[in-house]
C-alpha cells in the first residue's frame, strides 16, 4: 500500500485538458447529480450534512458562521441525526470535538481567524491523539487592526499543526474536497484530522453554479466511520498520558511519518472521488505547464485569475503556465518539482506575510524544494491580498511579465514584492 522510500511515481499532478475546471475519466460520473447554486459556505454545509456527521461543535466567527448556522437549521428540521454543540469559545469547540472524535464520533467543525488562532493549542491536540476531524477553515485576516476579509493568514499561522490542508479554488470545490477530507481522515492508513479551505467573501459569500451529488451516493462513497479505538468508560484506556524526554520524540516522529504517508490516501481517495463524479482530485493542477519558460503557483480562489490571465497570455504566444495547489500539508515536494522543473521563473503568490522570515510561507517551502536540486529556476515572491485587497488581472499581468523577465535574464530583481501596497 505505502510508496517505497525515494520512489516517485509522478500521480497526483493533474494538467488542466481545457477550459473548463473537470477532467474526463474513463467510467466516470457514475453518481447521479444535480445543479444547484450554493454560497462557499452553503456548500460546505451541504456536504457536511451528506456525510452523516455525528457531533459539530462550533462557535460562530464572520465570515464562516453561516456554515454552522445553516447546518444547525439542519438539525433543528430533523434532517440530519447530528448532535450540535453551541459551546463559549472557538477553543472549547475544538476541545468539545477531540473529545467527540476520541469517543468514535464522526465530527466537523469551522472557523477563521482569530477562532483559528484561538483553537490554535487544541489543533496539536487532534492532531498528536490522531482524531480525524474535519474542520473548514474560511480564511480570514488576523488583528491587529481588526479586518474580516479573506486572506490566508490564519491557516499559514497554523500550518505545522500536524493537520493534512486542503485549498479550494471555488463552492464546488469546497463541496468535493469536504466530502474526500472525511474519507481522507478516516482511512486507517491517516486518522488525521483535515481543514478544508476557502477564501473568506471571495468563495465564502459568492454564489455558483455547481454540482451537488445523491445523498445515497455520497453514503456508498464514504461509509459509517470505523474508529481504531475509541474512548469507553467500560474499558478505560490513558489518551495522551504524559511523555517524558525518553519517549516524546518518537512520537513526534511517529506523527511526521503517518502525516507524510497521508499524501498516498489523499491521491487515492481523489481518483475515487474523480471515478465517481468526473472531477479529479489529487495534489496539484497544472496549466500550460507543457512549454512555459515562467509560471505562476497560488493556492484559493486567486488560482482562476491566474490561469485566466496565463490563458489570455497564451493566446499571444507567451510561454506561460499556471499551477494550483489543493494540497498544502504535506507538501507535495516530488510532485511540484517534477511539475516546474523545466521552468526558468516562477513566481510565488503568498496572501499572508511570514514576519521577519526571508520569504513567504508558500515561497519559503517551493524555496525548500528546490534546494539540492540542482534547479536553476529563479523564484519570485509576491505577497498580494492581504486584508481582502482585490488582485485585479492587469495586477496578475504585471507579475507574468516580471517572471517572463527573470526567465529571459536569468536575473530577479526583487526577491519579495507587496503588490499594489501603498508604500
Amino acid at each position: 500500500m505505502y510508496r517505497k522510500k525515494g520512489k516517485f511515481t509522478g500521480e497526483g499532478v493533474i494538467p488542466y485538458s481545457g477550459e473548463g475546471s473537470t477532467v474526463t475519466i474513463e467510467g466516470a460520473a457514475v453518481c447521479t447529480q444535480t445543479g444547484c447554486a450554493y454560497t462557499g459556505n452553503e456548500a460546505v454545509a451541504y456536504a457536511a450534512k451528506q456525510c452523516n456527521v455525528d457531533v459539530v461543535s462550533a462557535y460562530p466567527i464572520t465570515p464562516q458562521t453561516i456554515i454552522v448556522e445553516r447546518f444547525s437549521e439542519y438539525v433543528a428540521n430533523g434532517e440530519v441525526d447530528t448532535k450540535f454543540l453551541a459551546v463559549e469559545s472557538e477553543h472549547s469547540a475544538m476541545s468539545a470535538c477531540v473529545g467527540a472524535s476520541l469517543g468514535g464520533a464522526r465530527v466537523f467543525t469551522s472557523t477563521a481567524s482569530q477562532g483559528l488562532a484561538l483553537m490554535h493549542e487544541v489543533l496539536y491536540l487532534a492532531s498528536g491523539l490522531r482524531c480525524p476531524i474535519v474542520m473548514a477553515v474560511v480564511n480570514r485576516a488576523l488583528s491587529a487592526p481588526i479586518n474580516i476579509h479573506g486572506d490566508q493568514s490564519d491557516m499559514m499561522g497554523s500550518r505545522d499543526c500536524g493537520w493534512i490542508q486542503l485549498f479550494a479554488e471555488n463552492a464546488q470545490e469546497s463541496y468535493d474536497l469536504t466530502i474526500q477530507a472525511f474519507k481522507i481522515a478516516e482511512d486507517k492508513g491517516v486518522h488525521l484530522p483535515v481543514s478544508v479551505n476557502l477564501d473568506g467573501f471571495t468563495v465564502s459569500h459568492a454564489t455558483e453554479s455547481m454540482k451537488a451529488c445523491a445523498d445515497e451516493d455520497v453514503h456508498k462513497f464514504l461509509p459509517p466511520r470505523e474508529s481504531l479505538f475509541k474512548v469507553d468508560p467500560t474499558t478505560p484506556i490513558s489518551v495522551g498520558g504524559m511523555a517524558l524526554p525518553e519517549y516524546y520524540y518518537e512520537f513526534k516522529r511517529q506523527q511526521e511519518e503517518a502525516l507524510q504517508l497521508s499524501k498516498l490516501f489523499v491521491n487515492r481517495v481523489g481518483k475515487e472521488y474523480g471515478k465517481m463524479t468526473g472531477r479529479r482530485y489529487g495534489y496539484l493542477r497544472t496549466y500550460g505547464l507543457e512549454d512555459a519558460d515562467a509560471a505562476v503557483i497560488s493556492l484559493g480562489s486567486t488560482c482562476g485569475n491566474v490561469r485566466s490571465v496565463a490563458r489570455t497570455l497564451r493566446a499571444k504566444g507567451k510561454k506561460v503556465g499556471a499551477i494550483k495547489l489543493w494540497m498544502y500539508r504535506p507538501f507535495p515536494r516530488e510532485e511540484l518539482f517534477s511539475a516546474i522543473k523545466d521552468l526558468k521563473a516562477l513566481a510565488v503568490m503568498d496572501r499572508a506575510i511570514s514576519f521577519g522570515a526571508p520569504q513567504g510561507a508558500l515561497c519559503s517551502d517551493i524555496a525548500a524544494t528546490l534546494l539540492n536540486t540542482g534547479s536553476d529556476i529563479k523564484i519570485l515572491n509576491m505577497i498580494y491580498g492581504l486584508g481582502g485587497r482585490d488582485i485585479p488581472p492587469s495586477t496578475i499581468n504585471t507579475v507574468f511579465t516580471d517572471t517572463l523577465r527573470a526567465a529571459k535574464t536569468g536575473k530577479v530583481k526583487e526577491r519579495i514584492n507587496y503588490l499594489d501596497v501603498r508604500e
